[in-house]
C-alpha cells in the first residue's frame, strides 16, 4: 500500500464558523432526526436517553476530540495519519482501514434512509402524505420502501448528488454547503417543537421522553446507546480524523467539539420533543422503528396551517442534514482513494460512488426482494447497520483510545491540544488523557461484550 505524494497545497476549512458548520453538518445528521427517536422510542424511552448521555460524555467526547487532534496532527487520511503518528513497525493503521470498513457499511443502509428523506419531499410537494390518520401516513411509508424500482432509483440519486458536492472540493463543496444551511434546521425544528407542545396529549409524549423507567435498562439497551453516540458523533468511523485534517492550526479543538457535541444533544432533544408529542396523540407505535419519523412528522404538520408547505421545508432541510452526514462519511473512502492510492479526486469520488451502489442496494431492497433474505436473523439493511454500530465503531474507539494512552503518549497530545503551546488546554489534555487510557476502553469494551451476549 504505498502512499501516493502530492505535489499541490492540501485543502482545508478557511474559517472558524465553516470548522464548526462542517463538523456540526457531520454530527447533526439523521442520526438526530430519524435514528435518534426510533432507536428511543425502541428502547424505552427516557432509561435509554439518560444512558446515552452518559456515553457521550464519559465515551463519545474524549474519543471525538483525540480523533480530530490526530487528523490534524497528521494532515492525512486515516491510515496515514497512524502510520505516520505512531511508533515504526506498529500496526495502528489498521484501525483506519476498519473505519474505511465501518464507514462503507454506515453508507449502505444510511444512502438508503437519505432516498427516503429525497423521495418524501416529492411526496410532500405533491401534498398525499399530509394526513393525521396514521393509516394513510404508514401506507405511503410502505409502498415507498417495498418498491425495488423506487428504492433503488432514490438510493442511486442520492449518492450521485452528493459525489457531486464533494467533487467540488473541501472548500466550495463541504464548507459553503453546511455554513448556509445548517442554521435553518435549528430553526424549523423549534417551529415543529412548538406545533408538537400544543397537541393534546403532548404530556404523555414528553414523560415517555423524559421520566425514566430503569427497569427497561438492560446490557443491549447500553450498547445501543453506546452505537448510537458514536454514529451520531461521527467517531470510530474515521471520519473526524479526516475532517481533523482540514482543520485550522489555530483552532480550539476541545472547544470546538464541545460546540458540536451540545449542539447535536440539542439537536436529539428537539428532534424527541417534535415527535414524541405526535406518536402519542396520533395512536402510533413509539417503537415503529426505523418508519417512526416518516409516518409522525406529516400528522404533526397537518395540524397547523401552510402545513403543506413546512412539511416541504421540512423534509429539505432533513435532506440537506442528511448531505452534511453523508458528505463526512464520504470523505472518508475519497480521500483514501486520493492520498493512499494516487488517484485523481475526481477518480476516487467515482470510485466511491460505484462500489456503494453495489454495497447499498443490498440495503435497498431488504424491504422489497430481499425482505426473505437474512443472515443472523437480520436483513441486510439491519445486519449493516448492528455490525457497524454495535461492533466496528466501539471497536474502532478502543482503538483510538489506546493508541492516544499507550502508544502516542501525554506529552505529544498535550502538546496537539494546546496548538503547541498557544493554549492553555493542559488540564483538559490530561482529563481526557486519563479517561482515554483507564476509562474509556474498559467501558466500551464490557458494555460491547455484555450487549453483544459475548459473557
Amino acid at each position: 500500500m504505498k502512499q501516493h505524494q502530492h505535489s499541490m497545497k492540501r485543502a482545508g476549512f478557511t474559517s472558524g464558523f465553516g470548522v464548526l458548520a462542517a463538523t456540526l453538518g457531520s454530527a447533526v445528521g439523521l442520526g438526530n432526526i430519524w435514528k435518534f427517536p426510533y432507536l428511543t422510542g425502541a428502547n424505552g424511552g427516557a432509561g435509554f436517553l439518560l444512558i446515552y448521555l452518559l456515553a457521550t460524555l464519559l465515551v463519545g467526547l474524549p474519543v471525538m476530540i483525540v480523533e480530530i487532534t490526530l487528523g490534524r496532527q497528521a494532515k492525512a487520511n486515516p491510515i496515514s495519519a497512524l502510520q505516520t503518528l505512531a511508533h515504526k513497525g506498529r500496526m495502528w493503521w489498521l484501525i483506519g482501514v476498519a473505519g474505511m470498513l465501518a464507514a462503507f457499511m454506515i453508507l449502505s443502509f444510511y444512502s438508503e434512509v437519505v432516498g427516503w428523506v429525497f423521495a418524501y419531499v416529492a411526496k410532500a410537494i405533491g401534498g398525499t402524505i399530509l394526513s393525521s390518520d396514521r393509516h394513510v401516513t404508514e401506507a405511503a411509508f410502505g409502498a415507498l420502501i417495498s418498491d425495488p424500482l423506487q428504492s433503488l432509483l432514490w438510493q442511486w440519486g442520492v449518492l450521485i448528488f452528493i459525489g457531486g458536492i464533494l467533487l467540488m472540493g473541501v472548500t466550495k463543496g463541504i464548507e459553503a454547503l453546511t455554513k448556509k444551511l445548517m442554521p435553518l434546521l435549528f430553526v424549523l425544528l423549534l417551529l415543529l417543537c412548538a406545533v408538537s407542545l400544543s397537541l393534546e396529549k403532548a404530556g404523555d409524549g414528553l414523560a415517555f421522553l423524559f421520566h425514566p423507567d430503569f427497569s427497561k435498562i438492560t446490557a443491549s439497551v447500553v450498547l445501543t446507546a453506546m452505537g448510537l453516540a458514536f454514529f451520531k458523533l461521527s467517531i470510530g468511523m474515521g471520519t473526524m480524523m479526516t475532517y481533523g485534517s482540514y482543520f485550522r492550526d489555530d483552532q480550539d479543538i476541545p472547544l470546538t467539539t464541545l460546540r458540536v457535541m451540545s449542539a447535536d444533544l440539542c439537536v436529539s432533544m428537539l428532534a424527541g420533543i417534535a415527535i414524541f408529542p405526535a406518536v402519542f396523540t396520533f395512536g402510533f407505535a413509539p417503537a415503529a422503528g426505523p418508519a417512526l419519523v416518516f409516518i409522525t412528522i406529516p400528522a404533526v404538520f397537518s395540524q397547523i396551517p401552510m402545513g403543506q408547505l413546512l412539511m416541504v421545508v421540512f423534509f429539505i432541510l432533513a435532506a440537506v442534514a442528511a448531505t452534511g452526514a453523508m458528505l463526512s462519511l464520504m470523505e472518508v473512502p475519497v480521500l483514501i482513494f486520493h492520498e493512499r492510492f494516487g488517484f485523481s479526486r475526481p477518480k476516487a469520488t467515482l470510485l466511491t460512488i460505484a462500489l456503494l451502489a453495489i454495497m447499498g442496494s443490498c440495503c435497498a431492497l431488504s424491504n422489497s426482494t430481499l425482505a426473505d433474505f437474512k443472515l443472523f436473523g437480520l436483513t441486510m439493511f439491519d445486519l449493516f447497520d448492528v455490525v457497524s454500530s454495535n461492533i466496528l465503531l466501539p471497536a474502532g474507539g478502543i482503538a483510538v483510545a489506546l493508541f492516544v494512552g499507550w502508544d502516542w503518549g501525554i506529552e505529544k497530545f498535550s502538546r496537539a491540544l494546546s496548538n503547541n503551546g498557544q493554549l492553555n488546554n493542559e488540564g483538559i489534555a490530561r482529563a481526557v488523557f486519563f479517561l482515554l487510557r483507564y476509562v474509556s476502553p474498559l467501558l466500551i469494551l464490557i458494555v460491547m461484550l455484555k450487549g453483544l451476549k459475548l459473557f
